[in-house]
């Protein structure tokens, strides 16, 4: 059974369609069962993009409760390790509340705003 419905996803993809444009790169959100070292598998996963130094890896594995995000030396010079943690603050809040989807747009729409270029 997929985590999101076909309207949330919709609405998640926009976001980070939103959020890669107006900071130029690429955003990639992973929703599913993490195996091993939760901070391994989401670097791994982080380096099979496109690009990986300009690149923003959201990771969650909501039957764990866990949420990585990995981000690559590029955006790193815009978002930083408090501003990354802050995301993960702000989408954790609403996974608790049961919001999964809306949580995910919202660390999307942050992480885009933190990292512009």
């Amino acid at each position: 059974m997929p985590y999101l419905k076909p309207a949330e996803q919709a609405r998640l993809d926009a976001a980070i369609r939103a959020a890669e444009q107006a900071c130029r790169a690429e955003i990639s959100v992973y929703l599913g069962t993490v195996e091993g070292d939760q901070r391994d598998f989401a670097t791994s996963l982080h380096n099979t993009m496109v690009l990986p130094s300009r690149s923003i890896l959201i990771m969650v594995d909501p039957s764990r409760r866990i949420v990585e995000i990995v981000t690559g030396g590029h955006v790193r010079r815009t978002l930083t390790d408090e501003e990354a943690a802050d995301a993960v603050a702000q989408m954790g809040a609403a996974f608790a509340e049961g919001d999964l989807a809306g949580g995910l747009v919202r660390g999307v729409q942050l992480l885009g705003e933190h990292a512009l270029d």
